[in-house]
């Protein structure tokens, strides 16, 4: 029998999380070394907790409204497992 994918079967193709992480990674880990570069030469004196306050937000809302919807635009077939466009 033949491989016959999850999008030819006419079942919604399952995402693949590894994937995904690995583009997240790749989006979030220069966010977050340039929030990093910025926010701790102006947070010398403030204790971890603060910084981390600072930043978590900033992160959050990058992710969510910026990084996350664009993962799925460009990479959605990527993360899909689906042919390239």
């Amino acid at each position: 029998m033949a491989h016959v994918n999850s999008a030819q079967a006419g079942r919604a193709p399952v995402p693949s999380k590894f994937r995904l992480a690995v583009i997240m990674l790749a989006a979030v880990y220069p966010l977050i070394t340039t929030l990093l570069y910025i926010v701790l030469p102006l947070t010398e004196s403030w204790p971890l907790w603060q910084r981390t306050l600072v930043i978590a937000p900033v992160m959050v809302f990058s992710i969510i409204y910026g990084i996350a919807p664009a993962i799925q635009r460009h990479f959605g077939w990527f993360v899909a497992r689906l042919p390239r466009p």
